[in-house]
Parts: structure tokens; sequence; C-alpha cells
């Protein structure tokens, strides 16, 4: 494996996400950037080939936490450092695992040495190697969130704090965030969002030459590594030095009043909650300044660093499709431009940000959008009246009703699954239940625990006086509980009975509020549907809830009910994705009026397939879609056989009346 990084200036295309990069190398205050994208579309070979373009830095000899010897940290635990030795290296490019522990992050401290020698014998992680350097997390939406929470703190405070029962340790940490994530497996929380200086979206070029060149520059690079480097090399130098150039002009940029008022006009125009934006932006409209080699701020600045910084920040739940309202942004730019700046050839809808491509706007976000899918429904069920409107039958997919907030639905029983917001399970984080012996390194320390099995064996350890001889066998483990996230898989009714009754929007809108929870909960979702003779996986179990939205949004109605067809589809996904994956637990959560009319012996069938999940105690609920001054009952029944519970869909409503006196009847009961 070659140790020769893809020349930073070889990569083509991608003019934005290349400026965003270098503005936050040349003013690390921006606080990092978020690249998404689909896979295959250089995030990851961007990031790495930034660090050679970095830089180097002069450290303390000796110190594990790379102190400058110009100011040292007086706080370093390797210190306090005396003024002498030290030594040059590169910048260091530390990569964060998604499956790293919290101690490989912040650092691990000996309880053991701390509790019986009163030793501060600490062990740093990879917020200390990133000092000064990069901190790079792939696939970032998939690392679990209270990681995310103490990478972004450090992030914020420069510093990074361990504590463990009282004992703590502080270290500087100062770093280029850069973290890289595929929103179609999962999009982080918008506060989380919030916490990107930048973002960028990334798409692989359409034009045939640009691929061709892609390619091309690909093979030879992985026929010679050294060699292609060797030709980009004269480039690299340029941008090497027009960084440090950068950096040095920096401190003597003026952000004038002018520009100022722009910003804040811009992030109230486009209703970003809190002050975090404003901040960003200006910082970054500064460092567009410095890398053009400007000393005074431009609309054009203000401009490039809205679409930068402003997507994101907008969301306001995992279906938002981020982007920015370009004629907008020109037209509030226009309105408070600043009467005194420049000489009037500033156009806010010019080339826009300087050199590296800064001139390219934000790309739109053109992901799945809802409803443009052509259905083809079939014949309604006998009997059952046709919905009115599309001819012959036919009917466009109905649109989701508002989403509201939903009652709790949970997996009884204890878990062990991935961290979430859902069930009750045995976590990491939480409130402690007990405790027991260590399996491998000690992390959380019960302290009582450890003192009821060392005080037995004072006498017999040579202790006759106060105070405990505390040996490694004493330890005790602390076991928490807090909350696990599920996969919960939607199997969803959508035949003619659903939606002769004009009930498939108010169902999709039931099912909508159910993602919403999902996303909140951090679950992964998949969805199962049943109409006509068939049943179809949707969605198979994903993180990305919205493309669960988008599917929904497009579900076409009609035809029979294969009640069967669709349990027994979803008992498969099940079967899978327990192999998969088999400490997440699942929540079924079957949304139908009860009826099964598809195939021979439909009610038969589908009480059969509804016992398979009871045998496999599957937790489930189903979603009662009957209405009418008459009703059968058959989604109640449906419950029974499931092994599961049944709730109407106002009970679903977290305020709803029904569902509290319901809930207060069973605990009753």
């Amino acid at each position: 494996m070659t140790t020769t990084p893809f020349p930073f200036t070889a990569v083509v295309g991608q003019d934005d996400l290349r400026l965003a990069l270098l503005l936050n190398a040349v003013s690390p205050a921006v606080g990092g950037v978020l690249v998404r994208g689909e896979k295959g579309t250089a995030k990851s070979t961007a990031v790495r080939a930034l660090a050679a373009l970095m830089p180097g830095v002069d450290v303390v000899s000796g110190c594990r936490f790379s102190c400058d010897p110009d100011s040292p940290d007086p706080a370093c635990p390797d210190g306090p450092h005396q003024p002498g030795a030290f030594e040059p290296r590169p910048a260091r490019m530390v990569e964060l695992p998604v499956g790293a522990s919290e101690d490989r992050l912040v650092g691990a401290l000996d309880i053991e040495r701390a509790l019986s020698e009163g030793v501060k014998a600490f062990e740093p992680g990879l917020l200390a190697d990133a000092h000064r350097g990069i901190l790079y997390v792939d696939e970032v939406n998939l690392l679990h969130d209270h990681l995310v929470d103490l990478l972004l703190d450090a992030a914020a405070m420069g510093a990074s704090y361990v504590e463990r029962e009282g004992v703590s340790v502080r270290h500087a940490a100062r770093f280029l965030l850069v973290g890289t994530m595929n929103p179609e497996e999962g999009e982080l929380r918008p506060q989380l969002l919030d916490r990107f200086g930048l973002t960028v979206e990334v798409a692989a070029s359409r034009e045939p030459d640009q691929r061709v060149e892609v390619v091309r520059r690909r093979l030879a690079y992985d026929d010679d590594p050294d060699g292609f480097a060797a030709r980009w090399a004269d480039e690299e130098a340029a941008v090497r030095a027009r960084i440090a150039a950068a950096r040095e002009l920096l401190p003597s940029v003026r952000l004038g009043d002018g520009a100022l008022r722009q910003i804040a006009a811009t992030c109230a125009a486009f209703e970003v909650d809190g002050m975090r934006a404003d901040i960003v932006m200006a910082r970054t409209a500064t460092a567009l300044a410095a890398w053009a080699g400007r000393t005074e701020v431009l609309a054009e600045d203000v401009r490039q660093a809205a679409l930068l910084a402003l997507p994101h920040r907008r969301r306001r739940n995992p279906f938002d499709a981020p982007g920015l309202d370009e004629d907008k942004l020109d037209e509030t730019l226009q309105e408070f431009g600043d009467q005194d700046q420049g000489d009037g050839d500033d156009d806010p809808d010019g080339p826009g940000g300087p050199g590296g491509g800064g001139g390219q706007p934000a790309p739109e976000d053109d992901g799945p959008q809802g409803g443009d899918t052509a259905a083809r429904p079939e014949a309604g069920e006998g009997g059952e009246p046709q919905p009115s409107g599309g001819g012959a039958g036919e009917q466009q997919p109905a649109r989701a009703a508002e989403p509201f907030r939903t009652k709790v639905l949970s997996v009884p029983g204890l878990g062990e699954g991935a961290a979430g917001r859902r069930s009750r399970a045995r976590t990491e984080h939480g409130r402690t239940t007990g405790a027991r012996r260590p399996r491998g390194a000690l992390t959380k320390l019960h302290l009582a625990a450890t003192v009821q099995a060392a005080a037995p064996h004072q006498r017999a350890r040579g202790r006759s006086g106060p105070g405990l001889v505390i040996r490694r066998d004493d330890l005790r483990q602390a076991t928490r509980e807090g909350r696990e996230g599920n996969l919960v898989l939607f199997v969803v009714d959508a035949s003619g009975s659903m939606a002769a009754r004009q009930r498939m929007s108010a169902v999709k809108g039931a099912v909508l509020s159910l993602l919403l929870d999902a996303y909140q909960r951090r679950d992964k979702v998949g969805l199962v549907t049943f109409r006509g003779t068939a049943a179809d996986v949707a969605l198979p179990p994903t993180s990305s809830v919205d493309a669960a939205a988008a599917r929904l949004e497009s579900l076409p109605t009609g035809g029979r009910t294969p009640l069967a067809a669709g349990l027994l589809r979803a008992h498969e996904v099940l079967r899978v994705e327990r192999l998969r994956d088999p400490a997440r637990r699942a929540l079924v959560v079957v949304v139908t009026d009860g009826r099964a009319t598809g195939g021979p012996e439909p009610v038969a069938l589908a009480g059969r397939a509804a016992r398979l999940f009871a045998a496999d105690g599957v937790a489930s609920v189903v979603v009662d879609c009957e209405a009418g001054p008459v009703r059968l009952g058959l989604a109640g029944q449906l419950a029974g056989e499931l092994g599961g519970t049944a709730v109407t869909l106002d009970e679903l409503r977290a305020d709803s009346i029904a569902g509290l006196v319901k809930d207060v009847q069973r605990r009753a009961a």
C-alpha cells in the first residue's frame, strides 16, 4: 500500500469541496467542514491530500500533546515545559474510526494507579494526537452520539477533559475537524450539523469529459504514485505557499460594518437559529479575503461564505432538503449592500469566491422528491367504491397529512443494541444499576462496590489503620442502563380498502410522524408495503429516514389486500437483518385496517403469518386504520395474533385523550 497521497491539486472538479478545505487550512477558527455526498466522489481523497499541504509545526521535544515551544500549554499533563529543545514535524492527520471507544478518543486514565498510588497515569487519545493538525472522521453520521458530542465539544473549546471518579486531566486539543458522510446512510441531528463550520454537497460529475479525466488521473496514480505526485509537485508547492501567505495576511483583513450588516441580514432572512452562523460567516468571509490576497472583505466574500455556512443550518428535520435559494440570497445582499464598499464593481451575481473554484455556487440537493412517481393502481376490492379522479380507477399517490408528535412505542425487556433513545438497554452511559467484575479495560468504576470488595482483605494486606489497600481484583465495573436504538420496520397496507375511504393521507401522515420519532430516537427503519397480489420491500433497513419518507410519499394504492404476503415479507426482512446485526432488536409497526382479501384462505394465512412473529418474540404494534360508524375490529384481532398491541390513528398522538384513557385502563388491568 502506497504512502504517497493523491495530490490535492490533481483532484478533478469538486471546487466547493477544495475551497472549503483550504479556507479551514487558512483559518482553523472557521470550525471545520462537513462533506456530504454519494460514495465515490473523492471526499476522503481530498481530505487526505490536504494534510500534505498543511504547514509543518514545531513541538516541544518529548511532549505527547504537541505543545508549541513558543507558548506551551501551562496545564499540559507532560508539563511544565522549560524553554529549550523542540523538533519540527509535519502536521498530522488523525483518523477517527466509526467503532472507536470513548477512551480511544479522549484518552484513558489508569484508575487503579490513581486510587492506590495517587498517580495520574494518562494515556493520550486521538484528540491529543490531532492537536495542531487535522482530525478526520469518515462516516461521521454513523458515529455514536456521545462520541460526536465529545468531539464537537473539544473542537469548540480547544481542549479535552477526561474525568474518572473525581480524577481529571485536561489538555489542549485544537484541530481542523473534517467529517464526511453519505446522506443515504442517515443524517446527523440538526444541533450537531450546526457545530460544523461549513458544509459542502458533492456529487460525481455528469460530464463525460470530466469523468474521463478522473479515471485517467486515478489510473496514472495507481500505476506510479511517486511519479504522478512528482508531476504535480509545482502546483502543490504553489498552493502550500498560498496557504502560508493567507495565514500571514489574515490578521490584517478588515471586516467592515457593511459586510457585517450583510452577514446579519442574510442569517436573519434565512431564519437561521442562534448566532453561530453569523460568526462562522464572518470568519469564512475573512478567510476568503485573505485567500484572495485582499485586506478587505467584499460582497462576493459574504455571498460565498453564505453558500458554504448556511445550507446545513436551515434543516429543521431530516426531511428538509439542504440548500439555499440563491435568488433570495442575492436580493438580501443587494438590499443591505454596503454603499461605501469598493467602487460598485462587486457584482453578487458574478464569479463569487476567489481561486480554488470559489466562484462555483454550492450545488443544490436534488435528492428524492416525493409524489412524482407514476402510480399504476389496480382495481379496487370487491364491493369497495373507487376513489374519484384519475380515470379508470387510477389515482395519484396521496400526499401525507401534517406530521404530529407520537406516543412512545418501545420494545419490552432489556436489550444490548446500539446506543439510541427508544428502548431500555445495558449501555456504557446511563444510570448506574449495579456492579460486576470488569471484562477487559475498566471504563466506569463503581466506587462503593470496589470498597466493599477490598474491605474484608485489609488485615491480610497489612493495613491496620485508616485507609484502604486496593488491588486490581477489587475493582468493580459499574453496570449502567440507558436506551438503545431499534429497527422499526413499517408494514403498510396500500390496498384499495385503505384508499377507498380517503384515509391514505392520514395514514401517510401517521407513518411520517413515526419516522420523525425514529430519527430522533436514532433507530434504523425499513418499509414493506402490500397491495394487489404481492408485497414489496420498498426500503431495506437503513439509517436514512428521509429515504423512507420519500418512498412513502410516492406510494401508490389500490387492489386487494394480501396481508399474509406483507407479514411474510416482513418476517423474512427481520430474519436477514438479525444475521447482520443480532444485537439490534426490532419493533414491527403494521399499519392496516386488518382486512385480508388476497389469495386463497386469506384470513387463515394472515393469522398463521402473524403467529410467526409471536413465536419469535418480536415486539409489534398494529396501527388500526379502520374508519366509519361500523367497525369490524380486525386490526385488534391481528394484534392478538402477533402478540402485540393495537392503537388507533387518534391514539397514536402523544396528546391524544383516547390514548391516555387507554393507557390508564391498561395499567389498571
